[in-house]
């Protein structure tokens, strides 16, 4: 049944694209080219010895050069050199859909394809075939192996993928197979001296051009990495993750692997928002997917951080009944639309990292009303987040999951926030093998049955997969605020956020849960966390300005609520949309500045949000984007005069000044700093 449902899954794939228009004819041989769109990024795919290559050029420029496909099974020879091709073929495509919650409502998906089918010259004959879509901002290829009696089940060792880079560029990058999973500082080196590492990889050419390598696509293959080194030279090439006996994939045609993407953007700027993943994914799935919500929420889970509560039972357990209406009643009371609560469920007490197959996800804690909660929230409007931390126990999970999404649908819980803290599974898998992805897509389109949506941390990679699954509404993926409380390494650096921005936002949405206005952390004690000790490096404005930066269609307010009472910039957080009809990045360089414009979805409001390294900047913003002749107020939280990451952090400036799209504004952002910026009509205007 498993196989059936897969080459149904395949089949829908392979012509699941109904605008594609073929060539009218097969290419008689190779090489074969295909261009983008406007012609500046071409294609070439040519047999040398045998072995089938690509190159991707941009405005006549090499960008990658002759580059090896093919696969090493076990216990059958390499899929790679030995080849000869029976077909190539052209087709284009030019649709635009519509995104039910998104960075942009509206996305083009304009492409030209080249199909090119290969076969060994000698026994036992295997075929497949390599699929280039080339966008005018990158390249999506992918291989598909047709049904075939000279192959038909088999065991990938490795794919033999490479992205022979035609330069040394600088590389922004954390490192794979890591316990800490994606949850590490970036680094940047040459990437002619990476070692293996995971996407989205982000590159800067000499000549300037950004290039990022990444996938799309990913349901039932192992998740990607990029293996390099210094005897690679510029050559990176895949290193998928293992299964518990190093196989990487299993399967049996027709098989089809996920798309690799190249994105190629002329500054950093030009990289975001990101869709080529997105329109490499198939349509919706969710016939109607108005159930899932955009929101702002709150929740029991910053005071586990801070140790001021906990997950376990006793004392100082954060999840009781009342404490979170209390969070609730705050929420009600100020615009928040969700919240969250962690550790309701048996199974926190103990190491409930080395025994996750001890969580229960129906039974609570005897001091957690969970049913009454649940109206509680529902009476005040506030829509209640679940939550289930896996310990990387999935078949206690699975076995659990009907009947826990099934609760919490009786309840009106319509997302949950799940968790998978753990580098490898009970059984041994590699967290981002292939039953790692099922189990990922397996509880996706579960929750979905449910009305539940998902925000996934230690998750797996964002693939663009919320196109097809709406309901995967966000993710962690990436080194979190939560860092910013613990002590050790002081916290995540400035520079931080910024490169965010232009790596792990590439894939998708984030759950930084930004908001923390205690920057100095009040101790238990009454006492500031010495400076010296890990805590939030950002000002308060940069906090407020993050909700606009780090996109997410669920935005945690993540500081404790008596840490929002009486403060004025909390304003911005009551108003602050969190989904979007458009997005411009008006000024960005990696691991520096972001300076980024959002418009609201459905309305005529802009906002800006403007954050910094260490370093002070200033930088002019014209407001072009509003609507002509028309009237507006910018609503402006601003770093105060004295702000400082590290002496000042909570001095903000917030202010109010009437603008035209004829307007231009001054960002002034101090060390560590940010600004938060709403821009909504004038009254009677």
């Amino acid at each position: 049944m498993a196989h059936l449902t897969r080459t149904l899954a395949v089949a829908a794939a392979l012509g699941g694209f109904g605008l594609l228009r073929p060539a009218p004819s097969l290419l008689a041989q190779l090489p074969a080219s295909v261009a983008s769109p406007d012609g500046r990024n071409i294609v070439t795919v040519a047999l040398d010895s045998g072995v089938l290559r690509y190159t991707v050029t941009r405005r006549g420029a090499n960008v990658l050069l002759p580059s090896a496909l093919g696969f090493e099974f076990r216990g059958a020879p390499r899929l790679f050199g030995g080849l000869r091709a029976i077909g190539a073929r052209r087709a284009s495509h030019d649709e635009t859909w519509t995104q039910p919650w998104g960075e942009v409502r509206r996305v083009r998906d304009h492409h030209n394809e080249l199909r090119v089918t290969v076969e060994e010259t000698a026994a036992p004959g295997r075929r497949y075939v390599a699929v280039f879509r080339v966008f005018n901002d990158g390249v999506g290829f992918r291989y598909e192996l047709p049904e075939q009696s000279a192959l038909r089940q088999f065991e990938i060792m490795e794919e033999l993928t490479e992205f022979s880079m035609a330069s040394d560029g600088r590389a922004w990058w954390i490192p794979s197979f890591q316990w800490n999973r994606y949850e590490y500082l970036f680094r940047a080196s040459p990437l002619s001296t990476i070692d293996t590492v995971h996407t989205p990889l982000t590159l800067e050419m000499p000549t300037g051009l950004h290039v990022v390598i990444h996938e799309a696509d990913l349901f039932d293959y192992a998740g990607l990495n990029i293996r390099g080194g210094k005897e690679q030279n510029r050559t990176l090439r895949v290193m998928l993750a293992p299964m518990r006996d190093s196989v990487k994939v299993r399967g049996a045609t027709p098989f089809v692997t996920p798309w690799r993407t190249i994105q190629l953007a002329d500054r950093a700027a030009d990289l975001v928002p990101s869709v080529i993943g997105l329109n490499l994914n198939p349509p919706s799935k969710i016939a109607d997917p108005s159930w899932v919500t955009p929101m702002t929420y709150n929740g029991i889970w910053w005071g586990m951080h801070i140790n001021t509560m906990t997950w376990q039972s006793g004392p100082l357990h954060g999840a009781t009944t009342a404490n979170a209406k209390r969070y609730i009643d705050f929420a009600a009371a100020n615009k928040v639309g969700g919240f969250l609560v962690e550790g309701w469920n048996l199974g926190w007490d103990g190491n409930w990292i080395e025994n996750g197959d001890k969580f229960s996800f129906t039974q609570p804690y005897p001091d957690f009303d969970l049913q009454d909660v649940a109206a509680y929230a529902k009476s005040k409007g506030v829509r209640m987040i679940g939550h289930h931390e896996t310990g990387m126990g999935i078949a206690n999970y699975e076995r659990q999951m009907d009947s826990a999404f099934a609760l919490y649908r009786r309840l009106g819980i319509t997302a949950v926030k799940t968790g998978y803290v753990g580098d490898k599974t009970k059984e041994g898998d590699a967290h981002h093998s292939q039953p790692m992805v099922r189990h990922f897509r397996k509880v996706i389109e579960t929750a979905a049955k449910y009305g539940i949506a998902i925000n996934a941390h230690e998750p797996i990679h964002d693939t663009g997969e919320r196109r097809t699954w709406p309901n995967m509404i966000s993710r962690e993926g990436a080194r979190g605020q939560e860092y910013n409380a613990w002590g050790g390494d002081g916290g995540n650096a400035p520079e931080h956020e910024t490169i965010l921005f232009f790596t792990r936002m590439l894939a998708g949405p984030m759950d930084f849960t930004p908001g923390i206005f205690d920057i100095n952390i009040t101790r238990p004690t009454g006492k500031p966390r010495p400076l010296e000790a890990s805590r939030p490096r950002t000002t308060l404005a940069k906090q407020l300005a993050l909700f606009v930066v780090l996109y997410s269609p669920i935005q945690m307010a993540a500081d404790l609520p008596e840490n929002y009472e009486g403060q004025p910039a909390f304003q911005f957080i009551r108003d602050v949309a969190v989904d979007w009809d458009t997005t411009r990045v008006l000024e960005g360089r990696i691991g520096d500045y972001v300076v980024v414009a959002r418009k609201a979805a459905a309305k005529d409001e802009w906002f800006i949000g403007a954050i910094t390294d260490e370093e002070v900047r200033t930088f002019t913003a014209p407001l072009s984007f509003l609507t002509p002749g028309k009237r507006y107020v910018a609503e402006i939280y601003a770093d105060g005069k004295d702000a400082h990451f590290l002496t000042n952090p909570t001095s903000v400036a917030i202010s109010k000044v009437d603008v035209t799209s004829a307007s231009r504004l001054t960002i002034r952002l101090a060390k560590g700093g940010g600004q938060a910026i709403r821009i909504r009509p004038a009254a009677g205007r």
